[in-house]
């Protein structure tokens, strides 16, 4: 049987508020299959279910529709079909919203949906609850005809793993080809971020590249290899060190699980072969495991903030008095906030050419399941304290009301609670089969390490001198996916960066529980952090709730390295000398 044509799918957005006219860049600048969106992550079901009690036939990512309207004429002409998880906690109500627009617009086009995720009935004080749904729904969808497949809570990668399964025909136990389209599914998923945004090495590139990476696009094969790569012409990079930094964005170990298949990420190869393309193959897949993945979003309480400056001298003195003045003006309010956080930031620079560069900020977190605490009694305290308090008192910006937040957890369904269904663009409703086989997850035994550096003289230096890194966060867990470049620098890695060590260099996660995982194909090191966004992004108590800056953090921290590392990566980027 001749093998089918490659399918090339690209992105066209990485979260709810990406770029708005990427829809449009990806139509015009070069040949596509399947567009695809990715609009959700756990802070955005948390949105989305706010926007559902206001309206309840909201519940969507109204920009996509925004973008759509611009773009579905293109689309239709050049035969591109859109898949998208925009349909957010109503997939239904965005089709209709679509066939509304198509029908306007005079666009012949067939719209379906995908459901059968949403668990909130079940689930009695949830603003929102949703199980991750896989691919073979999109797959079922598009093999019966859809040109734009809108759905709910499924998995990033199901984007991907959808249109190549209807594409190529594959069947449900192909696990190693699932597998591989989930890997590129990863890799297109936040967007920008494959193309060489927020990434470790930027200063590599060329200002010009670096101003407005493109989006990325994958050529999938039939035996579930791709190649990454991006529009001719456009912004950004794509080479090894892009596509290993947003492999490790967000996952944990070797086993990379999801609804359809558990990709293993140890069996990844990279392989440059031209200018902005990059070959992903080997990957092995798994059955997945026996229960699915759902997210309970609900609200928690209401927090606020307070940010005071502290200026020039004395300012841990500063810093004592004004948090006594508040804790004692709580403790008399007629209720405490349940929990009260402070940080400390010494942004100050002795003798400083500015104001600014003068202060520190002493930040105030308050969080409570009622109002009054966190607003007006915190308020009045802060605001009363505007004569009374350390010289040259003021804040950043006055203190509000309080405003709500949310708590995200992450738990395990039956997949027998979850009706899978498609429902395609003349009405008809069709059940998507579960998983035929399923594998209980376990961890990998960890593989064999490099053989050490012999020893040799070292320089104390930043680690980011010679290592990459990407961190994210999954609820109250954060990741940091640590990478180097080079052979011999994996050989020192591997036997330098060990929990111990990566606990010295962040101070923060000590008490916490840190798991170390070895992916030696991507001569990668990935830590978990467990608990240290604590109640997760939405709760906003910590001065990074997403974790995006740890890996940076990380990066900064000086420790030992060889000094014959540092001269081989002195000749790809210059090294600054290491400040005392």
């Amino acid at each position: 049987m001749t093998p089918r044509a490659p399918l090339r799918i690209g992105n066209a957005s990485g979260f709810y508020g990406d770029r708005f006219d990427a829809l449009r860049e990806m139509l015009t600048g070069g040949p596509l299959d399947v567009l695809t969106g990715d609009y959700l992550a756990e802070l955005t079901m948390l949105i989305l279910g706010r926007d559902r009690l206001k309206n309840p036939a909201g519940g969507y990512a109204r920009t996509f529709l925004a973008q759509l309207e611009e773009c579905l004429g293109l689309a239709h002409e050049r035969g591109v079909r859109i898949v998208t998880n925009a349909g957010g906690l109503n997939p239904a109500g965005l089709a209709d919203a679509v066939r509304e627009l198509a029908d306007r617009l005079g666009i012949p086009v067939r719209v379906a949906h995908v459901e059968g995720d949403d668990l909130t009935v079940l689930n009695p004080g949830a603003l929102a609850a949703h199980a991750y749904l896989g691919g073979h729904g999109i797959a079922l969808c598009l093999r019966e005809g859809a040109d734009i497949v809108v759905t709910g809570r499924v998995t990033d990668a199901a984007l991907v793993t959808g249109p190549a399964a209807a594409h190529f025909g594959w069947e449900a136990e192909d696990y190693d080809r699932l597998a591989g389209a989930v890997v590129a599914g990863h890799v297109l998923e936040c967007g920008t971020q494959a193309t060489g945004g927020n990434y470790a090495f930027f200063t590599e590139h060329p200002p010009g590249l670096r101003a407005r990476p493109g989006f990325p696009l994958a050529e999938l094969h039939d035996d579930g290899s791709s190649v990454i790569t991006k529009h001719d012409g456009t912004g950004g990079v794509v080479d090894i060190g892009t596509v290993t930094a947003q492999l490790l964005y967000e996952t944990t170990g070797a086993r990379y699980a999801g609804p359809d298949v558990t990709a293993r990420l140890d069996t990844v190869h990279l392989t440059e072969e031209g200018s902005d393309r990059v070959r992903i193959e080997g990957v092995r897949g798994e059955a997945p495991p026996p229960a699915l993945k759902a997210g309970l979003s609900r609200l928690g309480g209401f927090r606020n903030e307070v940010a005071f400056v502290l200026t020039g001298l004395d300012i841990d003195a500063k810093a004592a008095l004004v948090r006594a003045q508040l804790e004692a003006a709580l403790d008399a309010a007629e209720s405490r906030p349940a929990d009260v956080r402070w940080e400390l930031a010494r942004t100050d620079h002795p003798d400083a050419p500015t104001e600014e560069t003068a202060s520190a900020l002493l930040r105030l977190v308050v969080r409570d399941r009622a109002q009054e605490p966190v607003g007006r009694a915190l308020s009045g305290a802060a605001v009363e304290l505007a004569l009374a308090s350390y010289p040259g008192f003021h804040l950043l910006a006055p203190p509000g009301k309080g405003v709500p937040y949310g708590v995200f957890e992450a738990v395990q369904v039956d997949r027998d609670t979850v009706d899978h269904r498609a429902v395609l663009h003349n009405g008809r409703r069709i059940p998507v089969p579960s998983a035929p086989g399923t594998l209980v997850l376990e961890d990998l035994p960890e593989p064999p390490l490099p053989r050490p550096l012999p020893a040799g003289p070292t320089r104390r230096a930043p680690l980011g001198l010679v290592a990459g890194a990407r961190s994210g966060d999954k609820g109250g867990n954060a990741n940091v996916g640590v990478w180097v470049r080079t052979d011999d620098a994996w050989r020192w890695l591997a036997h330098a960066l060990t929990v111990e060590r990566l606990r010295e260099l962040l101070p923060e996660t000590a008490g916490l529980t840190v798991v170390r995982h070895v992916l030696p194909n991507l001569r990668a090191l990935n830590f978990v952090v467990e608990g240290i966004l604590g109640e997760g992004v939405a709760a906003g108590a910590r001065f990074d709730p997403q974790a995006k800056g740890l890996g940076e953090w990380l990066r900064a921290r000086h420790l030992e390295i060889p000094e014959a590392l540092l001269s081989t990566a002195a000749r790809t980027s210059e090294i600054p000398e290491a400040r005392p």
